[in-house]
């Protein structure tokens, strides 16, 4: 979208009260470095990466965030994957600006080094936009945001396609079919990464993985929370338990995983949902067709409190002042310049050349009127005793 049309979208959907999810990518530049990288001969996954760098997510991450505050729309930026990313809506938000942060399941977890593996199937499986980033601190710093408050709510950004699905693009990386797994892994490492190391707590545990996105979409305290009225799910969690993750024991049908042999402290023992058990002994009881759609309110306080106080006080007024009656400027109007419709009679109009001036009339010239222009020339004269003498270029010695 142009920041037009995002100035106006983000004007409607703010009049109508609704959080505005925005998945912040300069798509303009990464066309043109993806051009690039094809040209340079690269079509693997690496590529991906290469041709978007997180100073382009960073980039689209400030300007959804300034166009959102100057409408005061409240702005959530999904799919936050970089360091550079994630510390522009930390600024944005100390500043005051109404703005919420998801990081991924798989931003949480690894890296983009994957994107450089030799095993083609492995590269790919890992494309998603934005990439995931080379640094391997971007983890660690994505957690201590999380655990601070300054990112607010954890999603998986699960999208998962099969190995031959992905292998639409083994010959051109831009023709990869974006999306990782996620969901199944989403809490867990959370849980090892944040709450096992000491840096977020268990409500806080509870709160980015579930309250925040209930309080964010107007669900809380329907959802999001354990108590009489509501109708959360309910989660017995295991918090020394370890498991190694593999695609063998996933639920998903999909034949890999991205996180393959990683090792994860603390899972889910048991699930409660709509008072049945759904999850227990890790495996699954569900039957299609249980799940309801919960209708939503518009104008959520936990975005729109803060949007409707600014909104009284930054009310805008004009200056009352007096009828200024000085001098005025005359501007002369700027003829546009036509181009000539072609005769059919004729050949095709031509622009005729702008006149040049001769420069070697004069040592200096701006190919414009000169003020020696109404000078008479003189013809050259031949001098033959130069004030200096004469000089013998053949004999200098």
């Amino acid at each position: 979208m142009t920041d037009s049309q995002l100035y106006e979208a983000l004007s409607c959907l703010r009049d109508l009260g609704a959080v505005v999810l925005v998945h912040a990518e300069n798509g303009d530049l990464i066309a043109q470095e993806q051009k690039k990288i094809l040209g340079m001969g690269i079509t693997g996954p690496e590529g991906h990466a290469l041709s978007r760098p997180e100073e382009l997510e960073a980039e689209a991450v400030f300007r959804a965030i300034t166009i959102g505050n100057r409408v005061n729309c409240p702005v959530c930026i999904t799919r936050v994957m970089s360091k550079s990313a994630a510390d522009t809506l930390t600024q944005a938000r100390r500043k005051g600006c109404v703005v919420f942060g998801e990081p991924l399941t798989a931003s949480l977890a690894t890296d983009g080094s994957h994107y450089w593996s030799r095993n083609w199937a492995k590269a790919a499986a890992c494309v998603t936009s934005p990439p995931l980033s080379p640094d391997p601190t971007t983890p660690q710093h994505l957690h201590t945001l999380l655990a601070c408050g300054d990112l607010q709510v954890v999603g998986s950004g699960h999208c998962a396609y099969s190995t031959a699905q992905k292998a639409i693009g083994k010959d051109d990386f831009t023709l990869i079919p974006e999306g990782t797994n996620g969901v199944e892994e989403r809490m867990a490492f959370v849980w090892d990464r944040a709450v096992a190391l000491g840096k977020m707590d268990e409500n806080q545990f509870v709160a980015v993985t579930s309250t925040n996105a209930a309080k964010l979409f107007n669900l809380y305290p329907r959802k999001g929370r354990v108590a009489a009225g509501s109708d959360a799910d309910i989660v017995i969690w295991d918090p020394d338990r370890v498991r190694t993750i593999t695609a063998k024991l996933q639920q998903s049908a999909l034949e890999y995983n991205i996180f393959e042999g990683m090792e994860c402290r603390g899972v889910p023992v048991l699930v409660v949902s709509q008072g049945r058990v759904v999850y227990e002994g890790e495996k699954l009881d569900v039957q299609p067709g249980t799940g309801r759609f919960i209708p939503r309110k518009s104008f959520p306080d936990h975005a729109y409190q803060r949007i409707n106080a600014r909104t009284k006080v930054t009310g805008r007024q004009a200056v009352s002042r007096g009828m200024y009656d000085g001098p005025v400027y005359d501007v002369p109007p700027t003829p546009k310049y036509i181009t000539p419709a072609p005769s059919a009679k004729t050949s095709p109009t031509t622009q005729q050349p702008v006149p040049i001036r001769n420069l070697h009339q004069s040592n200096f010239s701006l190919s414009g009127a000169q003020v020696d222009d109404n000078v008479p020339r003189r013809s050259g004269h031949r001098i033959v005793a130069p004030p200096g003498g004469r000089s013998n270029i053949t004999s200098l010695g």
